[in-house]
């Protein structure tokens, strides 16, 4: 059983409640949870802050997600637990700040992974803010039993790339159609967000199914240096 997992919260230091800011007149976590809704998977679950409940519930029962909530500062504890109620053996791990997601390439690194048995997977050449990482939810519960630096339990994966002598790591290089390491679609800053709407009402034009496939966010944004 496969899990999206969509990590979300509200205090971000560089842009305040940016997940809540409005994207084409809804708020920016709708959106990255509608990104997701063509990505075959078993479960759909946002994951917050207990503090962040009461605004996120509504949406997440609106796109079809489950809401499970955990520590604000133990990202990786959030995630197990997320693992413990939904049964999953293997995690898709997203963020909320990545409204251009390709769910193609997420796809696509998923079945990889599966394929080789990977512990840990996620590609290296997309744009900033395109991917997902593809995790054994054996391995992210091992890392629950014995990370212990911060940055290790806020981060979710750095104990698993950071010990490649306990868990199979594949990480390659994208696929030549989804390459574009020097392009940003991520939502840190108030200019990234405003390029975010933009970039969110010229994609509005193509078929839903289309925009949030690799090659149609690079071509949008491509056409909007």
């Amino acid at each position: 059983m496969t899990a999206l997992v969509l990590q979300a919260r509200l205090d971000s230091n560089r842009l305040l409640e940016k997940t809540m800011l409005p994207m084409g007149g809804r708020p920016m976590i709708l959106r990255v949870m509608e990104a997701f809704s063509f990505l075959p998977c078993d479960a759909k679950i946002l994951a917050c802050p207990e503090d962040c409940v009461s605004s996120f519930l509504p949406l997440a029962a609106e796109a079809g997600f489950t809401l499970i909530s955990g520590p604000k500062d133990d990202v990786l504890a959030r995630y197990c637990l997320a693992i413990r109620k939904s049964g999953a053996d293997r995690i898709i791990r997203a963020t909320g700040d990545n409204p251009f997601v390709f769910a193609d390439a997420a796809d696509f690194l998923n079945r990889e992974a599966l394929e080789i048995g990977a512990d840990y997977a996620g590609y290296s050449g997309l744009p900033y803010g395109a991917g997902v990482e593809s995790i054994s939810s054996e391995a992210l519960l091992r890392a629950e039993r014995e990370a212990e630096s911060r940055i290790e339990r806020e981060h979710v994966c750095p104990y698993l790339y950071n010990h490649p002598e306990l868990f199979r790591l594949h990480r390659p290089l994208a696929p030549v159609r989804w390459q574009g390491p020097e392009l940003r679609i991520t939502v840190d800053t108030r200019e990234d967000y405003e390029m975010a709407v933009t970039l969110y009402e010229s994609l509005l034009s193509l078929p839903p199914q289309k925009r949030n496939q690799g090659e149609s966010i690079i071509g949008a944004v491509r056409r909007k240096i």
